[in-house]
């Protein structure tokens, strides 16, 4: 490849039938949220992965926040959950006064340890919300145990897991609430969009009026009403017919898009294996019960050092790469309410990781060519 090229860290995918469906759209003139499309994206997903109900949102975060409120939070109330993550977990329930528990890393993937769910279980915890990194599935067997024994609600933030699976069951049908984000970042995309997937039928009726701001006006919708009133809280969290229709076009490719970021995993982890041999870097670790959905491709660097001049020497290259998240018990927020241990698991994946191009468009040339950079780097050092 010459020298000139630039390879982004992400390219969004378009399929090819966005724009028609986004047509039908403007055609209906139902341009507003909860018509056809939408009701074909929850039959979609409802069918595929085996959730009791699906509720599109405008985003992940509001998916959450939804959860949030479903679970009925009061003040001090515990949360725990991973401080790996992005901030719209822990956003979601610090605005409804809950108390987060932030919680360490397994040491060798960056999924939350079981161990620390049970060492920051006290009285006072009412929930725990797992992220399932790049779509590797977190350690459910011992989660759900840990849960259940606890009587405690498993909110499961899946939004880079859509497709992945522990064992043979899909990541978000574990917990009684799960949350898939449709970002542009994602595998499958609408620009700005999530999904609020329940699996505890107990929340279905209310999770549709906190969507619809708190009122019945779905009902009203169906004709079961002669009019809808505001009974509860809520917001205005549903996407437009438009963005569905664009999602509707992304799902219904999902298999060819899911089998080429795969593709493109899988040929990253063989050529990169003798630089992790060698100890260079950590390539994932892939338990044997997770199936991953080929979202990220990162490594794990030896140092914070080493993983600055690595992203820098690829920049040169012209390769766009970047890290992760900041630990947020580490954030600017939330420091001066943490009192806890460090964790030190999330500390090393903020510093240390790397997370390398993986779009549905990159060729097998580009992927050469990367690799290639990453070997001549290290054979420089």
């Amino acid at each position: 490849m010459k020298e000139s090229v630039n390879i982004p860290f992400n390219k969004p995918y378009i399929t090819g039938k966005e724009l028609f469906y986004i047509s039908e759209v403007l055609k209906s003139g139902k341009l507003s949220g909860d018509g056809e499309f939408t009701g074909k994206c929850h039959e979609y997903l409802e069918n595929l992965y085996g959730f009791k109900k699906c509720f599109l949102t405008s985003s992940c975060t509001d998916a959450l926040e939804m959860s949030s409120i479903l679970i009925n939070i009061k003040s001090e109330d515990e949360i725990i959950m991973p401080s790996y993550t992005f901030v719209s977990s822990a956003n979601a329930f610090a605005l409804r006064g809950a108390k987060i528990m932030f919680a360490d890393c397994e040491k060798n993937i960056p999924n939350i340890s079981p161990d620390e769910i049970e060492r920051l279980i006290t009285k006072k915890t009412i929930a725990v919300v797992i992220m399932h990194y790049a779509g590797i599935s977190c350690d459910m067997n011992r989660i759900m145990e840990i849960v259940n024994k606890n009587n405690l609600v498993l909110i499961e933030d899946a939004a880079l897991a859509l497709d992945s699976k522990y064992k043979d069951k899909p990541s978000g049908t574990f917990g009684k609430l799960s949350t898939f984000s449709f970002h542009d970042t994602k595998n499958i995309i609408a620009g700005e969009c999530g999904c609020l997937a329940i699996n505890d039928e107990q929340y279905i009726n209310r999770a549709e009026i906190i969507r619809e701001k708190g009122t019945n006006r779905s009902r009203y919708i169906r004709n079961e009403i002669n009019r809808y009133e505001w009974i509860d809280i809520g917001s205005s969290f549903l996407p437009s017919e438009i963005t569905a229709g664009f999602l509707l076009a992304q799902l219904e490719n999902l298999e060819t898009i899911q089998n080429r970021r795969k593709e493109i995993w899988y040929k990253y982890f063989q050529l990169l294996n003798p630089l992790d041999d060698s100890g260079y870097f950590k390539l994932p670790l892939i338990p044997d019960y997770a199936k991953i959905n080929g979202h990220i491709f990162y490594l794990v660097c030896n140092s914070l050092s080493k993983r600055n001049n690595l992203m820098m020497y690829l920049k040169e290259k012209g390769i766009n790469t970047t890290f992760h998240y900041l630990p947020l018990h580490k954030s600017k927020y939330f420091s001066n309410y943490y009192n806890g241990q460090e964790l030190t698991n999330a500390e090393n994946f903020s510093n240390c990781l790397i997370r390398l191009p993986l779009f549905f468009e990159l060729t097998d040339e580009e992927i050469d060519y990367i690799v290639s950079a990453i070997f001549d780097f290290f054979k420089k050092e």
